[in-house]
C-alpha cells in the first residue's frame, strides 16, 4: 500500500489558530503535512478507504514526520475512536482559545461564508435544536457554544489516548508566546528544534466583528459556558479573563 500514515494530527479547536499551526509545521524541514488543510478523513470522508488516506502523504521524505490538522476532530464525536483504531500511537494536538471568543469568530465566520442566515441571539438560541435534529451539516457550521464546551471533548480523547500523547494548548499562549509555544510542539513531536519562522503566523483571522459584540451578549455566551470556564481551570488549569 502506498503512501503513509501520519504520526501526528492537529485536531482542533476551529477558530483556535489551526491554520497558522499548519503554516509553520509546513516550514519545518522534518515535517511534511499535506497541501490541503483539513482532509477530514476521520469525519466527512470517512467511506474513503485507507489507501485513499495514505495517499495524502506519499510525497513525505523518509526522514520526515508526517501529519494533518483537521479542527473538527475534536468535536466529532465518532473521530476519537476512529483515529484511536487506525493511529493508536499518533500524537495529538489541540489549540483552545478562550471559549467566549471562540464561539463568537465561528459564528461571525460562518456568516462571512454564507453557512449562516440568523442574527446572532437567534443563532445561539436556534443551536440547541438544530444540533438535536441529527443533522450533521448544523452539527458541523452551528455549533458554536457547543464547540467551545472544551472539557467534553478533551474527555472523549482521554479515554483513548495516553498523556503523553495529547499536547493541550492555550490559543493565546500560542500567539502570544509563540516561541515557546513552538518549541513546546517541536519537543513534543520530537522534532529537532528549528527557529521559529520570521513570518507573521497569524492566519485566516476575522475582520474585527467580534469585537462589536455587546457586553451583556458575552456575559451571556460566558454564562452558558460556566461550567467549562470551571472545568477547564479545575482539570487543566487553563484561565480566561
Amino acid at each position: 500500500m502506498t503512501g503513509r500514515l501520519p504520526d501526528f494530527l492537529g485536531i482542533g479547536t476551529q477558530k483556535g489558530g489551526t491554520t497558522s499551526l499548519q503554516k509553520l509545521l509546513e516550514q519545518h524541514p522534518d515535517a511534511f503535512l499535506p497541501i490541503t488543510k483539513e482532509i477530514h478523513y476521520f469525519t466527512l470522508h470517512y467511506n474513503e478507504s485507507e489507501h485513499w488516506y495514505r495517499g495524502h502523504f506519499q510525497q513525505a521524505n523518509r526522514e520526515q514526520i508526517c501529519g494533518e490538522i483537521t479542527p473538527y476532530y475534536l468535536f466529532h464525536p465518532e473521530a476519537p475512536q476512529r483515529i484511536q483504531a487506525l493511529l493508536p500511537k499518533a500524537r495529538l494536538i489541540v489549540l483552545l482559545r478562550d471559549p467566549v471568543e471562540r464561539a463568537l469568530s465561528q459564528y461571525f465566520h460562518a456568516r462571512r461564508l454564507g453557512f449562516e442566515e440568523l442574527d446572532l441571539k437567534a443563532a445561539l438560541a436556534a443551536e440547541s435544536q438544530r444540533l438535536a435534529s441529527g443533522n450533521p451539516y448544523s452539527h458541523q457550521k452551528h455549533s458554536y457554544l457547543s464547540r467551545s464546551r472544551y472539557e467534553l471533548q478533551l474527555q472523549r480523547y482521554q479515554r483513548l489516548f495516553k498523556p503523553h500523547q495529547l499536547l493541550i494548548l492555550r490559543s493565546e499562549d500560542f500567539f502570544d508566546k509563540t516561541e515557546r509555544s513552538w518549541k513546546a510542539i517541536q519537543n513534543f513531536l520530537g522534532l529537532r528544534e528549528s527557529p521559529l519562522p520570521v513570518e507573521a503566523i497569524k492566519a485566516n483571522a476575522g475582520l474585527g466583528e467580534v469585537s462589536t459584540v455587546a457586553p451583556r451578549v458575552r456575559a451571556w455566551i460566558k454564562g452558558e459556558l460556566a461550567d467549562t470556564f470551571q472545568a477547564m481551570q479545575d482539570q487543566y488549569g487553563m484561565t480566561w479573563s
